[in-house]
C-alpha cells in the first residue's frame, strides 16, 4: 500500500510537473501580446486620468474589434451626490448620436415598403407647409432640407434651455416657417427640425412612436435592454448617469432637460448595449428578423447624401463619412445639456471607438481619437501628414465694430410671425440694447451698414422707400432669413 501510495504521488508530481512547465511556456509565448495590453490599457487610463477620481464626473470608454470587446471602462462618477461610479453598464443620454437609429427606423420601414426616402414628407406631415420645392424624406435624412432648427427657433423666441415644451409645440412652431434657410438641396446645413420630423413620420406611417417602433424593431431583437428613446422625463431609468456641467464655483452642477423630443436625440444607452449594434456593423449573419436584409441596410444608411449641383456630401444617414490620419472612418458625436457622445468606426480595421461623458465641459471626439492612437498607432499616419478629422468648430473672425451713426433710428418693438414673438430695440445711454426674455437680451453692436449682432445673431436692417427702418432679417447659425416688421 505504500508502495502504491508513493507511485500515485509520484505520478501527480510528475503530472503537475509537467502543466507547470507547459504553463511556463503558454505563459512565455503570450508574454509580449499580454504586456501589450496592459500597457494599451494603461496608457487609455492615462486619457482620462483626469475624470479617474470619486470627485468628478467623467466617461465611460468601449473599444470593440469584431463586435467584441477589447477594453471596457468607467472613469469617474455617474452620480456623485450618491456615490456611484461610471462603468459598462452606466446609461447615457447620447444627444445627435442618436440619430443613427432614428435613421435605421426609416430605413426599415422603406424596406418594408411602407414609405420611399423620396416621398414628399408633406404625405405624411400634411401640417408642414407648402414649399415651392417638395422636401423628401431623403433631403431630411442629409440636412439638405432648408427645414430651420428647432432647437435655434425655440432660443430666438425667448425660450430658455430649462424651459418645457412639447412635440406639439415644435410641429407648431414649424408649421408657422413660411420659409426655408434654402431650396431643399442646394445646400447641407445641420438641423436637428428634420430628425425630429422623420420621429413624426415613423409614427405617421406605422402607428406608433419611434420610442416603439424602436423598441420593438431595433433595441429588443438586438438585446439593447437597456437603450431606449427616452420621450418621458419622468421615467425612472436604472442605471442612469447624471448629466453635469461646471459650477461658477468651480465644482459641478446638474445639468438634465425636462424635454421629451425624440428623433434628433433622446437615445439613452450604455457601453455594453453599443456593443450589439456594432456587432451588426461588422457581422451581417445569423442577426434578428427586421436585419435580415443587413446587407442592404447598411448599404443605404451609409450612402452619402448629393446636392442638386452633384457634390457628395459626407454625410449618410445618421453617419458621417471621414477620415483620421489617414485612415477611414465612419462617426457622429452628440451633444445635449451635461452629456456628450462619440462613436467612431475604423471600418477597414473592423475596430470601434464608444466615449460616452456625464459631463459637458468633456470632447469625447478628441478622447475618442487619442484611444484610437493608442490601439491603431501602427497604422495611423503621422500627425503632420494625416489630414484628419477637425473637431474644432470653425470660428468667425471677430467682428469690426463700428460706431452707429444714428442708434435712435434703429428703436421700436419689431415682430416676426413666424416665430410668434416681439423684439425690442431700445436705447439705454450711450447702449442700444435688445431685449427678447432669454440670454438674447443684452447690447447691440454694429459691425457693418445696418448690421447690428448680439451674441450669435446677426439683424440685418430693412428700409422702405423713405429710408426709414421698416423691420431687419435675423440669421443665427442654423437659421437664416426670418423676418420681422416694424410694429
Amino acid at each position: 500500500m505504500r508502495i502504491g501510495l508513493r507511485g500515485a504521488v509520484n505520478r501527480r508530481l510528475k503530472w503537475a510537473g509537467a502543466l507547470w512547465l507547459s504553463g511556463l511556456a503558454t505563459i512565455a509565448a503570450s508574454a509580449g501580446v499580454s504586456a501589450q495590453k496592459i500597457s494599451q490599457t494603461a496608457r487609455v487610463d492615462s486619457v482620462f486620468a483626469t475624470y479617474d477620481n470619486t470627485r468628478s464626473p467623467g466617461c465611460a470608454v468601449g473599444v470593440f474589434r469584431n463586435g467584441n470587446f477589447v477594453l471596457k471602462r468607467g472613469y469617474g462618477m455617474a452620480n456623485l451626490e450618491h456615490g456611484v461610479p461610471l462603468t459598462a453598464k452606466s446609461v447615457f443620454r447620447i444627444g445627435s448620436t442618436s440619430k443613427q437609429f432614428t435613421a435605421a427606423a426609416i430605413v426599415l420601414l422603406a424596406q418594408e415598403h411602407k414609405l420611399s426616402l423620396d416621398d414628399d414628407i408633406r404625405l405624411y406631415l400634411p401640417r408642414m407647409p407648402s414649399y415651392p420645392q417638395s422636401i423628401t424624406i431623403r433631403h431630411l435624412l442629409h440636412h439638405t432640407s432648408g427645414v430651420r432648427d428647432y432647437l435655434g427657433l425655440m432660443w430666438l423666441a425667448g425660450r430658455r434651455d430649462d424651459d418645457f415644451y412639447t412635440d406639439e409645440d415644435v410641429v407648431t412652431m414649424l408649421a408657422r416657417q413660411r420659409e426655408l434657410n434654402f431650396p431643399p438641396g442646394d445646400q447641407f446645413l445641420y438641423s436637428n427640425s428634420g430628425y425630429f420630423l422623420l420621429s413624426q413620420i415613423v409614427k405617421s406611417v406605422s402607428g406608433k412612436t419611434l420610442r416603439e417602433y424602436a423598441d420593438e424593431n431595433i433595441f429588443e431583437p438586438l438585446a439593447m435592454i437597456h437603450t431606449h428613446f427616452h420621450d418621458d422625463h419622468t421615467q425612472i431609468v436604472p442605471n442612469r448617469a447624471t448629466g453635469y456641467a461646471p459650477a461658477d464655483n468651480g465644482g459641478f452642477q446638474i445639468s438634465m432637460t425636462t424635454l421629451g423630443m425624440i428623433g434628433d436625440g433622446g437615445v439613452f444607452t450604455s457601453i455594453e448595449d453599443l456593443r450589439s449594434w456594432d456587432r451588426l456593423f461588422y457581422d451581417t449573419t445569423a442577426v434578428a428578423p427586421p436585419f435580415q436584409r443587413s446587407q442592404e441596410f447598411w448599404s443605404t444608411m451609409l450612402t452619402p447624401g448629393v446636392l442638386n449641383d452633384g457634390d457628395t456630401l459626407d454625410y449618410a444617414l445618421g453617419l458621417r463619412h471621414g477620415n483620421y490620419r489617414g485612415v477611414r472612418t465612419i462617426s457622429h458625436g452628440g451633444a445635449f445639456v451635461g452629456f456628450r457622445a462619440e462613436m467612431l468606426w475604423f471600418p477597414d480595421e473592423r475596430m470601434t471607438i464608444v466615449c460616452l461623458c456625464n459631463l459637458s465641459a468633456t470632447n469625447p471626439s478628441q478622447l475618442a481619437q487619442r484611444v484610437a492612437d493608442i490601439y491603431l498607432e501602427d497604422r495611423l499616419a503621422p500627425l503632420a501628414d494625416s489630414g484628419g478629422m477637425v473637431n474644432d468648430r470653425a470660428r468667425d473672425a471677430a467682428p469690426i465694430h463700428i460706431e452707429m451713426s444714428d442708434p435712435e433710428g434703429y428703436t421700436g418693438t419689431y415682430y416676426s410671425e413666424e416665430l410668434d414673438v416681439a423684439y425690442v430695440v431700445r436705447l439705454s445711454g450711450d447702449s442700444l440694447l435688445l431685449e427678447v426674455g432669454n440670454d438674447l437680451d443684452g447690447v447691440l453692436l454694429q459691425d457693418a451698414e445696418d448690421v447690428l449682432h448680439r451674441n450669435g445673431i446677426r439683424l440685418r436692417m430693412q428700409r422702405d422707400q423713405r429710408s426709414r427702418v421698416a423691420g431687419f432679417l435675423l440669421d443665427a447659425g442654423r437659421v437664416k432669413n426670418l423676418r420681422f416688421v416694424r410694429q
